[in-house]
């Protein structure tokens, strides 16, 4: 009987855990022009990101998400969307959360620090690998070096420093997660 409750207890908490995996934010969107059982291409077009730039990772995101939820300068709230994207430049770390695509240049809230910026995230290739489990490092890495050496013996010319990106909440069981480590590419 002990063994019933605890299977049932298990079944149930994967279903709560699972179900925080699919909760509706809107993902910026793409179309994917070619894959292989590596990679795949997709072709995006421009969109618009707020971002910060530093060297501590949870610093960013808490700027961030002050900014979509309401700390800006019209108090307006904005919803989340996925993914938030990591890019290593000049020795610092710049994180962006894509803004809903109702949004333009024009209506967007501004942010209200200094630090924190609008930006126009040009469209175009990117390769793109998938992985699932936790967004370290390590993994992101690990994955990283899988792509680039798909590209490097598939001839695709590299045009970006590596971009993290991750989708799902800290509450995702690993498991369930969905990350990328991607390269803007010339295809």
């Amino acid at each position: 009987m002990n063994f019933l409750k605890f299977y049932i207890l298990i079944l149930c908490t994967l279903f709560f855990f699972s179900y925080s995996n699919v909760m509706a934010y809107e993902e910026v969107n793409y179309e994917v022009v070619s894959s292989n059982e590596v990679y795949e291409i997709r072709k995006y077009s421009n969109r618009l990101a707020v971002e910060t730039i530093t060297i501590n990772q949870n610093n960013s995101f808490r700027k961030l998400f002050k900014y979509i939820s309401g700390s800006n300068k019209t108090n307006k709230k904005i919803k989340m969307t996925t993914p938030v994207t990591q890019i290593e430049r000049e020795g610092k770390m710049t994180m962006q959360f894509y803004l809903p695509s109702k949004y333009n240049k024009e209506d967007v809230p501004n942010p209200s620090k200094s630090d924190v910026k609008i930006v126009n995230i040009e469209g175009g290739y990117y390769a793109v690998i998938r992985y699932s489990g936790r967004a370290s490092d390590k993994n992101f890495f690990k994955h990283k070096d899988i792509l680039e050496k798909e590209l490097l013996k598939n001839n695709v010319l590299v045009l970006s420093q590596p971009i993290k990106a991750t989708y799902n909440g800290p509450f995702t069981l690993p498991m369930f997660r969905r990350n990328e480590a991607m390269f803007k590419v010339k295809f």
